[in-house]
């Protein structure tokens, strides 16, 4: 019975470590203004609404998907930016070192847990970064659709300020076909009135 105790303690231990060292998600800035423009988004906000849009949007995935699955998916995928740090969606340079950055993030973060749950949040993150399920492509497509939202409906503050155009965030947005198409649809619509509104550089 001693045994099994300790073994409880050490197994809850390292749990609460990791715990612990991901509260520091809270501390990570992105380049999106909240929706009431009062100040930037964090990682950990930015993961909760993708949680909450996962719960709620599946009827616009390609096909029918273990929502759970995706919930957690969203929860762990930026889990590394405690370490890599947010690299902006638009910083090419940024993005030429950003798997390597997270990938020894990865290492050293899911290693905090048992074996055993270490092993599944690194299945779960590698599976969004692969986008091969169905599960994963409709994760990133809220990924890419939530940021997109918000920059329009704070008028394009952060596209402004960073000199996006409507091609780049074309481009950046092409996943919500993959995993969401009905959300798609949707986005086109916001970025071609972004541009009419002057809230995003036109194509150049």
């Amino acid at each position: 019975m001693t045994g099994n105790n300790e073994h409880t303690s050490t197994r809850l231990q390292q749990q609460l470590a990791f715990v612990r060292e991901v509260d520091g998600l809270k501390h990570v800035l992105r380049r999106t203004w909240l929706l009431d423009g009062s100040r930037l988004e964090n990682d950990a906000e930015h993961s909760w609404h993708l949680a909450l849009m996962g719960l709620l949007l599946p009827e616009y995935a390609t096909e029918e998907i273990d929502v759970l699955r995706v919930m957690k998916m969203v929860v762990i995928h930026d889990l590394v930016e405690i370490d890599a740090g947010d690299t902006y969606a638009y910083d090419s340079a940024g993005r030429v070192t950003q798997a390597e950055r997270e990938r020894r993030a990865a290492d050293r973060l899911f290693a905090l847990l048992p074996a055993d749950q270490g092993r599944q949040v690194r299945a779960l993150w590698e599976e969004f970064e692969a986008r091969e399920t169905a599960e994963a492509r409709y994760a990133a497509a809220l990924d890419c659709f939530q940021p997109m939202m918000h920059n329009y409906f704070t008028e394009g503050r952060a596209w402004i300020q960073h000199g996006i155009t409507a091609d780049q965030v074309m481009a950046r947005c092409r996943p919500i076909a993959d995993g969401a198409p009905g959300l798609w649809q949707y986005a086109q619509q916001l970025i071609a009135d972004a541009v009419t509104r002057g809230y995003l550089a036109p194509p150049r």
